[in-house]
């Protein structure tokens, strides 16, 4: 709906009315996010809410197709069906955001230009706020990619190695105490992760592989030392050398261009 509205000079300008589907969506999405409906809750049948609302049950029917496509509730049909609230998955900003990510022709390395400014600032403040249960499970991966690489280069599943040394660098963003930067981080650690395991995947010297991940195991092993330590300047300079140097190794060559879309087709 749209509506006419004269600006300073006295022209006319077309503003957009939202449709009443919108407002609906609105109110209702207004109660998910503050918590008033909570996942798990069932909305009432659509003839209360038709009655509540004044309005028709296709105009309602559109608010609800509104909040299922932003995954706040979820609509099941037939004689047991009903519209219950759902808590949102990260996945589904990953999803918008890498799509934007694509269509933008974002490079490789500007993506990992960008973690290399959020990750070291989330290990100052790990090293600042760590608990004794944050230390213990970023060990616990150290330890089992450390199993992993120790097995052997022969027998490995290089996949396998890649996908557990960025849970490492994962965990260092939900753990440092932020919800936002914790959310950044998911949102690109899907993109980081196939990066990262593509690279892998691609090199024909399981033994250099090998070699290099004792490196980054060595790295992930001092860093906590100085994390347990809550030394945060050291911290904080140890996984940005740490960084600058793995970057180098996972963008060489034509990786350094090569765009997202390049990497999900």
């Amino acid at each position: 709906m749209t509506s006419n509205l004269f600006d300073e000079n006295g022209l006319s300008q077309r503003i957009q009315v939202p449709k009443t589907a919108e407002l609906i969506a609105q109110q209702l999405r207004g109660q998910i996010v503050r918590g008033i409906l909570k996942p798990g809750d069932t909305l009432p049948p659509e003839t209360v809410l038709g009655k509540r609302f004044d309005v028709s049950r296709p105009t309602l029917r559109e608010a609800f197709r509104i909040l299922e496509n932003e995954s706040l509730i979820v609509v099941r049909r037939g004689s047991r069906g009903g519209v219950q609230v759902v808590s949102p998955d990260v996945s589904v900003a990953a999803r918008h955001i890498g799509l934007l990510l694509q269509i933008q022709h974002t490079t490789l390395a500007d993506l990992y230009e960008a973690r290399m400014i959020i990750e070291p600032a989330a290990v100052r403040m790990l090293a600042t706020r760590r608990s004794a249960e944050d230390v213990k499970e970023l060990v616990a991966v150290i330890d089992e990619l450390a199993e992993l690489v120790d097995a052997g280069a022969e027998s490995a599943d290089l996949d396998q190695w890649s996908r557990t040394a960025f849970r490492f660098h994962d965990l260092i963003l939900e753990r440092a105490g932020n919800q936002a930067i914790g959310l950044i981080g998911q949102v690109l650690a899907d993109v980081v992760a196939t990066h990262m395991s593509r690279v892998v995947s691609r090199s024909t010297d399981t033994v250099e592989v090998a070699a290099q991940f004792r490196k980054s195991i060595r790295a992930f092993r001092k860093l906590i030392t100085l994390i347990e330590a809550r030394d945060a300047n050291a911290a904080e300079a140890h996984w940005r050398r740490h960084m600058k140097t793995a970057a180098k190794k996972m963008l060489w060559g034509r990786f350094a261009t090569e765009s997202v879309v390049d990497l999900f087709n």
